[in-house]
């Protein structure tokens, strides 16, 4: 079911009525609004396959390749779950995101899903760049030691490593404390997915919280934000206006390439003889 402009307007209604706090740092900002995720997917083309009277919901990519499971009564951590099928464009992956994960940086993930593949960056250099510290070349943690990147094999019948994020609570000395969320991407993700999930985590700029909303943590620091409530609900509504346009001209060109004649090279007329 494509998304409708009832579902866009429940959005603003939310958010136009709310005054937004910039809210930081990223990993601590909290869940925010799902509808991040489910929006941009929706306006792709993806579809809903889940009970409509279900707390879960499912959608599946056009290409019927790509599953997001959101399901908040997960009894493991995870709440999102991303599940692609082996192609011809590459292997099957998996990941997984859990309760407290902001929606916005997620939402990079499944964008990247919906765009054109850039060209494949180190997944560290925008974590390095925003002065995150590295503490080894395999992990990186926040400035406030909260959230930690490793990137490291399971067990030994790993042939690639897999990428784990954590943000925990402080804890003593070298040890963390309490998990907050977490994600897992295992070692087939595409690594343009990679980089646009860690950009967007490091990314040092503030997410939109209104008050009261829920936090992942009390240290989450919390201003009145320079924006007005409307230039929130515009963002969305521009950046969901980009997906289904961009979404568009990639069936377009699908299309053109399904019905292009193949190229055939002329056969000469026999010689007599």
């Amino acid at each position: 079911m494509p998304l409708s402009e009832r579902q866009l307007a429940a959005f603003a209604d939310k958010h136009g009525s709310q005054i937004p706090f910039d809210t930081g740092p990223r990993h601590l900002a909290g869940p925010g609004d799902a509808r991040h995720v489910t929006h941009g997917l929706a306006a792709a083309g993806w579809s809903t396959v889940s009970d409509p009277l279900s707390a879960e919901i499912v959608l599946r990519s056009p290409d019927l390749r790509t599953q997001l499971q959101f399901d908040p009564q997960s009894a493991t951590g995870a709440w999102w779950r991303l599940r692609a099928e082996p192609s011809d464009d590459g292997p099957r992956w998996y990941a997984e995101f859990g309760e407290l994960v902001p929606a916005e940086i997620l939402a990079a993930f499944t964008d990247a899903l919906i765009s054109a593949p850039s060209q494949p960056a180190d997944p560290w250099i925008p974590v390095t760049s925003a002065g995150w510290h590295r503490d080894s070349e395999s992990t990186a943690r926040s400035p406030d030691s909260m959230c930690r990147i490793v990137l490291t094999q399971l067990s030994e019948f790993q042939d690639l490593p897999s990428w784990h994020i954590e943000t925990s609570k402080p804890g003593h000395g070298e040890f963390s404390g309490p998990r907050i969320w977490h994600a897992y991407l295992d070692e087939h993700t595409p690594t343009h997915l990679v980089t646009s999930f860690l950009t967007a985590l490091a990314d040092p700029s503030p997410l939109q919280r209104g008050m009261y909303e829920r936090t992942a943590h009390y240290s989450a620091v919390q201003k009145p934000s320079p924006l007005h409530p409307q230039q929130v609900v515009d963002a969305h509504t521009t950046r969901i206006n980009s997906l289904r346009a961009h979404a568009r001209s990639a069936r377009r060109q699908q299309a053109k390439s399904a019905t292009a004649p193949a190229n055939t090279i002329p056969t000469r007329p026999a010689v007599r003889r």
